[in-house]
């Protein structure tokens, strides 16, 4: 069968290059074109466009590129027509899949959403395009499921977590090697996750460097996300004692003492890999004021908001300080409340479905595609 596939950033990048690797094996004629990344392109899909050209973050950024977006909405609609798929998958990224899914279900093809827009934080409404627009959902956080079914009535699937299978299936580092081939020191690492998007780095990797003086007995150490140049980063590092590490963050993880991180699916990431970690953020001014005022949410990161209380700390906007943050990392490296997060984390993990994820979706989307 045909398959086109939409992701938009990083995270939806690693998850649907899962997923088409679970769909390739068992459909042996798969033919997927997609919107996404490099590791959807390795898995096989035939890449359109690349999420760098299309992560928009934020209500301002997003109006001030509305012209750019509303062209590859345009663009993306002629080329599923051109492609003429049996099916359409989403990954996340609801402010533009959720306009191709009105289009494509008006056309007759087929919609799966994976990883549900997260509607259950803010634009609740959204749930009446969904019930008109998605044929199939298949959800990945545990208490999506009730969202829907109990508060919305509208049936989806809860597939578990990918992350589960990312991490659980990844090459084994060896971190004598690791050290080795990126000059690292002998000390502890502590990993800084600034996110993938260009303004978001730039708001967040300036105020984590900042901690070296605070911590001179740890290696630090950037995660680049691969959507991004070394010479970007390269403006922010005056420091020899910090090291850059790019495409390699799993690795960074599995052998990381703490990290700090950019709210997103990084924290999700970081707390599985058993590392505490401090969550940061901080937005544009506009677009914080905005959100702030429409998002209702206790959290913003996935651990907390997972085990419905506070895991780890979150320093939000003003709160993502110098102070705070030399405050917060500094908790997290005593022993007793890193045992505390620990505990937490293993409480986390079986919360989130178990291994899997990519391949029960798989099986659902075959099963439920018209040929």
């Amino acid at each position: 069968m045909k398959y086109y596939i939409i992701a938009g950033e990083a995270s939806g990048d690693l998850h649907a290059a899962n997923l088409i690797k679970a769909l390739r094996k068992k459909d042996t004629q798969a033919e997927i074109r997609a919107w996404g990344g490099d590791l959807m392109e390795a898995a096989g899909a035939k890449l359109v466009k690349h999420y760098r050209d299309l992560a928009f973050m934020g209500f301002w950024e997003v109006i001030t590129n509305l012209k750019t977006i509303l062209q590859n909405i345009k663009f993306c609609k002629q080329d599923i027509a051109s492609f003429n798929p049996d099916a359409i998958i989403f990954i996340d990224y609801p402010g533009f899949n959720m306009r191709i899914a009105k289009w494509a279900k008006i056309k007759g093809i087929t919609t799966h959403y994976y990883i549900s827009p997260q509607i259950w934080a803010w634009k609740e409404n959204r749930i009446k395009s969904i019930k008109c627009d998605v044929d199939h959902m298949y959800v990945i956080l545990p208490f999506e499921k009730d969202f829907y079914e109990k508060k919305h009535q509208f049936p989806v699937h809860f597939v578990g977590h990918p992350l589960l299978d990312a991490v659980e299936n990844r090459p084994s580092v060896n971190e004598a090697k690791f050290r080795k081939k990126h000059k690292l020191s002998e000390l502890p690492i502590i990993a800084l996750l600034p996110g993938s998007r260009k303004q978001e780095i730039a708001k967040m990797l300036q105020s984590m460097l900042a901690m070296l003086k605070y911590f001179p007995s740890y290696q630090f150490v950037i995660a680049g996300a691969p959507s991004q140049g070394d010479e970007f980063y390269m403006q922010f590092i005056k420091n020899t004692q910090v090291v850059l590490v790019k495409n390699e963050t799993y690795d960074l993880l599995s052998i990381s003492h703490a990290a700090l991180v950019t709210s997103g699916t990084a924290t999700l990431e970081t707390a599985l890999f058993q590392v505490p970690e401090v969550v940061c953020y901080k937005g544009n001014f506009i677009s914080y004021h905005i959100a702030k005022r429409i998002v209702q949410l206790k959290y913003i990161s996935l651990v907390n908001l997972i085990m419905g209380r506070e895991v780890v700390t979150e320093l939000i906007q003003n709160n993502f300080n110098e102070k705070r943050l030399q405050q917060e990392l500094k908790v997290i490296l005593e022993t007793e409340n890193r045992n505390r997060i620990l505990k937490d984390y293993y409480l986390l993990q079986k919360k989130l479905g178990g291994l899997g994820a990519s391949e029960r979706t798989a099986d659902l989307i075959l099963a439920t595609t018209k040929n």
